[in-house]
């Protein structure tokens, strides 16, 4: 791994090419006339220098003299050398074991301490012949990182029996069920950036601009240092503690060009929601390691399937929200639908809301989630009536919702299939229920009754909960149709679920997961055969009576007289005006015979228009 950090950087970067300032001694006195500010004297490209690097408790290092101080002191250093070096990359390592203080081994911190020296002078101010303030660069960071262990006290509900460590439990009683330890990784990378840019303090970007330095007196500004860590993996961290002697420390150096220096920069920056802790904080770190594995260990070719897949995925989840909303924005009729899963859905995504809650999961998992509740309330509202009733209230203050099925439900035959559907899913789903239940009390250790209501019904969901898809399967076995469900939206989630059954096989998840993967696709894959088997069938009658033949020959008979008069040419106005009269009269002689006959036989409705028919 320290290799690995050691040589990120490449000859090619050469290409960057800056402005250099005149090599040799200190700066002149600031001249009358305004210059660009550049690379401190002493520190341009080229020059010579020399690296100390010290290890101490102490945040401000005084120390110089205490030869268990100093770690490593190389010299001859060429600033801006890509060629020397043992591998001729212009990278330099070293390797010690550390002593561990008591102060360290009890949960203090320690730090190191790296000068870059112009040759000829030493970091030490007290020696007045060989310090010079401009030709020494300094640069200071804790190197051991303090990181939160959360003990979960669980046990089983029935015996009060847990398997955690008896140390584990001491430990929890003493300091409390978050205790933050010191730990310890063994790699760290000394970069200094190659880039003579004209910095003008007070425009530097962020986040270069905490660490481009500049000199009080003359305004130009150091040689940048920069410590890498970015590889440092956190399963790798280990803690410090009482039973360990030393440390192991290697520390690589190698100059860094800019563009791979603003990369780490940007990645290593924290997270603009660290304002809501520092435990948000640690996640997004863990949530990292994930990104460099992938990086150090995924073969490139299926790195780059992986991020394009990951894209189509995001692009597939947005269009069947989209389209979800649309869906039952629009819907008037709730016909072929199957309100009762919509309840069903509601009651899902609250158990998961609140067993994520409970388990202290990522905040932005803690969002989705809550928006999705938001959404399936909001359904909710489109399957029922929902209205305060402020005749009624609640403990007398509060309006008391009530809900009233609408009358597209009611009026036709899905409410009957809903109904059915869920009491025969009532005869599988609450026996497995109990059995899960039962199961999960006498073999699984929970924090209390509460946290096990909700491990209980989320690990029951996510086990069975395909079965809740099945009652909208019987509903369009019964009506023979599924021209009543939102196939786009369908579409998009299944392609979404192929995608996560990639996923699932490439990336390493529970098995669990990987079984609701293949059962979403089964269910879809039950949805399709019906859509092939229920097709456009013209002779079929729906719930009003009407068949596709009936609107059919409706619409050619309404468009046949119209035809007609199409292909008959123009009267001239005067036969026009003789015809109509001839017409009415003959409709005036025939009243009476026409009442005649209506009285003794029945008189055939009207036919209805073809537009009304279609409205039916």
């Amino acid at each position: 791994m320290a290799r690995k950090a050691a040589h990120i950087t490449r000859r090619g970067d050469q290409q960057w090419q800056h402005r250099e300032g005149p090599a040799g001694g200190d700066p002149a006195p600031e001249p009358t006339t305004p210059a660009s500010p550049k690379c401190l004297a002493g520190h341009q490209r080229r020059a010579v220098q020399n690296l100390h690097v010290y290890i101490s408790e102490h945040e401000h290092f005084t120390d110089f003299n205490a030869t268990s101080a100093l770690f490593w002191e190389q010299h001859d250093l060429v600033y801006g050398d890509w060629t020397s070096g043992e591998n001729s990359d212009g990278c330099y390592e070293h390797f010690a074991e550390l002593d561990i203080p008591q102060s360290v081994q009890q949960n203090g911190s320690i730090y190191i301490h790296v000068y870059f020296t112009k040759s000829g002078f030493h970091p030490d101010p007290r020696q007045k012949a060989l310090y010079r303030r401009l030709a020494t660069v300094h640069m200071s960071r804790m190197i051991n990182k303090y990181k939160r262990r959360r003990f979960q006290k669980t046990k089983n509900l029935l015996t009060g029996e847990t398997e955690a460590d008896p140390e584990m439990i001491k430990r929890a009683e003493d300091y409390g069920p978050v205790e933050v330890i010191s730990h310890w990784h063994p790699n760290i990378t000394i970069n200094i950036v190659d880039d003579h840019t004209p910095w003008v303090k007070g425009s530097v970007p962020p986040p270069l601009d905490q660490y481009v330095k500049f000199d009080a007196v003359s305004g130009d500004y150091y040689p940048i240092i920069y410590f890498n860590d970015y590889w440092n993996l956190q399963k790798d961290y280990y803690p410090i503690n009482e039973s360990l002697a030393t440390l192991p420390l290697r520390v690589s150096f190698c100059p860094l060009s800019l563009w791979r220096w603003q990369l780490y920069a940007a990645q290593s920056t924290k997270s603009p929601w660290t304002f809501l802790g520092d435990e948000l904080y640690e996640q997004s770190d863990e949530e990292q390691d994930s990104v460099k594995v992938a990086l150090l260990e995924t073969n490139p070719y299926l790195l780059a399937l992986t991020i394009i897949v990951s894209i189509v995925h995001s692009v597939f989840e947005f269009l069947a929200f989209k389209n979800d909303i649309q869906f039952w924005n629009s819907r008037q009729s709730l016909e072929g639908l199957s309100v009762r899963s919509v309840f069903f859905g509601v009651f899902q995504s609250f158990v998961v809301l609140l067993y994520i809650l409970d388990n202290e999961t990522n905040f932005v998992v803690q969002v989705s989630v809550f928006i999705g509740v938001l959404i399936d309330l909001w359904k909710i509202t489109k399957v029922m009536d929902v209205r305060l009733d402020r005749e009624h209230r609640v403990a007398g203050i509060l309006p008391r919702l009530t809900f009233k099925d609408k009358s597209t439900y009611i009026e036709s035959s899905t409410k009957v299939y809903d109904d059915m559907a869920f009491r025969y899913l009532s005869w599988i789903l609450f026996p497995l229920l109990g059995c899960y239940a039962v199961y999960s009390l006498l073999y699984l250790e929970h924090k209390g009754w509460y946290s096990w209501v909700l491990s209980m019904l989320y690990g029951f969901l996510l086990t069975f909960g395909f079965i809740t898809m099945t009652p909208q399967l019987f509903i369009n076995y019964k009506l023979k149709s599924v021209a009543h469900l939102p196939w786009r939206m369908l579409t998009y989630k299944a392609l979404n679920t192929f995608i996560d059954d990639l996923f699932a096989f490439v990336i390493k998840m529970p098995v669990m997961y990987r079984i609701g993967c293949l059962r979403d696709d089964v269910v879809f894959f039950i949805y399709l055969y019906q859509r092939w088997i229920y097709r456009v069938d013209p002779t079929r009658v729906n719930e009003f009576g009407m068949s596709g033949e009936d609107l059919t020959a409706a619409t050619s008979v309404a468009e046949a007289p119209t035809a007609a008069g199409a292909l008959t040419p123009a009267p001239t106005t005067a036969t026009t005006t003789a015809t109509t009269r001839e017409e009415a009269s003959m409709s005036l002689s025939t009243k009476p015979a026409q009442g005649a006959s209506s009285a003794n036989e029945p008189q055939e409705a009207p036919p209805k228009p073809a537009e009304d028919k279609k409205k039916d």
